[in-house]
């Protein structure tokens, strides 16, 4: 399939992780340039290793908090100043705190709160007026997208990740509503539910839980846990034109997990 990505450019936010590393990959790969957002100078260099020179896109780094609003509008300004344009944002940046309602700290859940659902909005904003600014200073169309990382943990009762879960539950509905706000701008937003891919949290949960795997596989209709790079493919399409006419919708990639999934696993 042609995407049509070639010269545009990307922001891509926890680019150090696993699915924010194979999406900045993946649109290089298509001619995308690309800015790499990381909060961990550690896993930014380890970023700029996997996701550098592995296609015609360019690539440059940004370590940032995106929790703090200076942050953002540094990042804005530069990638502005390396590429002249943001055409996407993939939010992608993630914080999970486990723990039972009554050991959960008031800072555990703001810190969640923050990472997951505040800094996506500010910087979706901020992003957005961007884009039109551009768009109009070019006399061209906008045809700007923003892709947000989420987790079908938004539609579970999942004690252990209260945090998380309400994180993505609000998440999902920022993703309809920030939608429907851009749409006469030109500006699609969606977003992808993870589920079972395997993602930084669930080898931390193998390495802890000897059964983990196997619970997994086993609530997974198609028996496995799925690849970044699989998730990589559902936001390269979200982020084309060939979803021109596609905003608004959460789509899950978890294997058809969310269909049959227990009570009591976790679905991160």
């Amino acid at each position: 399939m042609a995407y049509r990505l070639e010269g545009r450019t990307a922001i891509v936010t926890g680019a150090g992780g696993g699915v924010g590393r194979a999406i900045a990959r993946r649109f290089t790969e298509v001619g995308v340039n690309v800015m790499l957002a990381e909060a961990s100078e550690e896993n930014l260099s380890a970023a700029i290793e996997a996701v550098g020179d592995k296609g015609p896109g360019k690539v440059e780094t940004f370590h940032c908090d995106i929790c703090q609003r200076l942050d953002t509008n540094n990042l804005l300004a530069a990638t502005l100043s390396a590429f002249d344009r943001i055409d996407i944002v993939v939010n992608a940046a993630r914080k999970i705190k486990r723990g039972e309602f009554f050991e959960l700290k008031e800072e555990d859940f703001q810190q969640v709160m923050e990472t997951n659902l505040k800094s996506t909005f500010v910087l979706s904003q901020a992003a957005a007026r961007k884009m039109i600014q551009l768009a109009k200073d070019r006399d061209e169309p906008c045809k700007g997208a923003i892709v947000n990382i989420s987790s079908i943990a938004a539609t579970r009762t999942l004690p252990t990740l209260l945090p998380y879960s309400v994180s993505c539950a609000a998440l999902d509905q920022l993703t309809r509503s920030m939608a429907v706000s851009l749409a006469s701008s030109g500006i699609r937003v969606n977003a992808i539910a993870l589920g079972g891919v395997m993602t930084r949290s669930i080898k931390e949960a193998m390495k802890e839980l000897d059964d983990f795997r196997a619970q997994m596989t086993a609530v997974t209709p198609l028996g496995r846990i799925g690849e970044p790079a699989e998730a990589a493919e559902v936001a390269l399409y979200l982020a084309s034109d060939a979803a021109s006419f596609v905003t608004g919708q959460v789509v899950a990639v978890d294997g058809g997990r969310s269909l049959l999934d227990p009570l009591a696993t976790p679905a991160v």
